[in-house]
C-alpha cells in the first residue's frame, strides 16, 4: 500500500535566543525541521509555545517517517533539523548532522478496532494468522521495535502489510483495514473512540528513544542547533510530557 502523505505544519516559533546570533531586529529566517510522524501533535504545540516567547524566525514542520525524512537528509534536501524516533536512523547519517540529542522517550502498544472485537489478549494473539496484523516495515522504527517486542515475548507474526510510519500502520487499524498492529503508544491519542488499545507488558516492551540534531547543510545552523537545544527546556519538557512522551 501506498504510503500516507506527509503532513506538512507551519507554526510562527522563533529563535533569537540571545548571544546566539540566530535572527536580530526585523530579519526574519525559516527554519526547516522533518521529524517522525508520531511527533506531530507535540511538534504543533511545541512550535506554539516556542512562538509565543521569539519573533523572528518561522519554523516549517515536516512529519513523516524517520528513515524516508533520514534519506531526504542524505540526498541533501534542504533541512535545517531531524528529529528520528530512534537511534538506529540517526545514526545512518551521522555525517550530515551534528549536536544530536535524545530529548523523547516512548514505549509500544497494540491497536485494536474499538472495543477489540477480536480478542486480541495481547503479543501471542498477533501470530493468528485469521488476524489481520498490519506492522511497521523492517527499516522502519516502530518496525523494528516491534520486531524486538516479538522476539522478547517469542511470537512470530505474518502480518498484512509493513507500513511507512506508526501513524499508517494506526490508520489501517482505524479504517477497517486490519484487525491489530503496533504502534506507540503516544499514537493511540490522536486515535480517539475509533481504535483501542491492549497493552503490552512492561517486561516484553522496549523503550523507543527519539533523537534530533542539526543538520550540517542546512541555511541556518545557529538556528537549527538553538532548536534542538531547546528540546531540552523545562517548557519542552512539559509539552512533550503532556503528549505522554517521557523526557531524559
Amino acid at each position: 500500500m501506498p504510503p500516507m502523505p506527509r503532513v506538512v505544519v507551519l507554526a510562527a516559533v522563533a529563535l533569537a535566543l540571545a548571544g546566539c546570533g540566530i535572527a536580530s531586529g526585523d530579519e526574519r529566517i525559516t527554519l526547516k525541521v522533518l521529524a517522525a510522524s508520531s511527533l506531530t501533535e507535540a511538534f504543533e504545540e511545541l512550535g506554539t509555545a516556542y512562538g509565543a516567547a521569539e519573533k523572528n524566525t518561522t519554523v516549517r514542520f515536516e512529519f513523516a517517517g524517520s528513515q524516508e525524512l533520514a534519506m531526504d537528509v542524505d540526498e541533501r534536501e534542504p533541512a535545517d533539523v531531524l528529529a528520528t524516533a530512534d537511534r538506529a536512523t540517526m545514526d545512518t547519517v551521522a555525517g550530515k548532522v551534528t549536536g544530536r540529542r535524545a530529548f523523547a522517550y516512548n514505549t509500544l502498544t497494540i491497536a485494536v478496532a474499538p472495543g477489540n472485537p477480536k480478542h486480541v489478549q495481547g503479543l501471542a494473539s498477533l501470530a493468528d494468522r485469521r488476524l489481520r496484523v498490519v506492522l511497521g516495515g523492517p527499516i522502519v522504527p516502530v518496525g523494528r521495535y516491534a520486531a524486538q517486542v516479538l522476539a522478547r515475548a517469542a511470537v512470530t507474526v505474518r502480518p498484512r502489510s509493513e507500513e511507512s510510519d506508526a501513524r499508517t500502520v494506526l490508520t489501517r487499524v482505524r479504517t477497517g483495514e486490519a484487525d491489530a498492529g503496533i504502534v506507540y503508544v503516544t499514537d493511540m491519542r490522536s486515535a480517539g473512540i475509533s481504535a483501542s488499545s491492549v497493552p503490552i507488558p512492561a517486561q516484553q516492551n522496549v523503550t523507543a528513544t527519539y533523537f534530533a540534531a542539526a543538520v550540517r547543510s542546512g541555511a541556518h545552523d545557529p538556528a537549527a542547533k538553538a532548536f534542538v537545544a531547546w528540546l531540552g527546556s523545562p517548557t519542552a519538557k512539559a509539552i512533550l510530557r503532556k503528549y505522554g512522551f517521557p523526557t531524559p
